[in-house]
């Protein structure tokens, strides 16, 4: 085991774990912004273990999941958009994962970046970066906008006359 897989495991541990228990239990409050936080964990897991264990295949998971876990997000808001209307998150759990990602990212990617030669696998990092954070940026968008909004196209059927 080398620094990389150690620090891999110690993110998989005391970060994916506790964001996916909370994504997985409690109030839809609690459970969104969760599955954001849990989903940018888990892609900065994969490229710590890529490094680790010299294996660039799970860069390509890292990602796909950085593309694929903020949709994944948008897609929860919007089928829970009337329940998070109802129980909107606390602002102080938005800007708590949010700050959280923030400052995960670059944490994880400036150590990669240093060690991985210039060139196809760097840039790779570096939108993988981006991708990052701008998912998390839109994700909590969404978020206060369905808590604040609710379910638009639901609420436009309500009380409609068929005559």
């Amino acid at each position: 085991m080398n620094g990389w897989t150690a620090a891999g495991t110690a993110l998989l541990l005391c970060g994916v774990a506790p964001a996916g228990w909370c994504a997985a239990t409690g109030p839809f409050r609690r459970r969104v912004p969760a599955q954001n936080m849990t989903s940018t964990l888990l892609c900065l897991v994969f490229l710590l273990l890529a490094q680790g264990f010299r294996r660039t295949a799970y860069t390509d998971t890292a990602l796909v999941l950085s593309v694929l876990g903020p949709a994944g997000t948008l897609l929860y808001v919007r089928l829970l958009a009337d329940e998070l209307a109802d129980h909107p998150p606390r602002p102080y759990a938005l800007r708590t994962v949010t700050a959280l990602s923030y400052l995960a990212v670059p944490a994880v990617l400036l150590p990669l970046c240093l060690v991985t030669d210039p060139g196809r696998a760097m840039v790779k990092l570096l939108v993988i970066g981006a991708l990052l954070v701008l998912g998390s940026w839109g994700a909590v968008r969404a978020v206060s906008a369905a808590a604040t909004a609710g379910h638009v196209l639901g609420a436009s059927g309500k009380g409609a006359d068929d005559g």
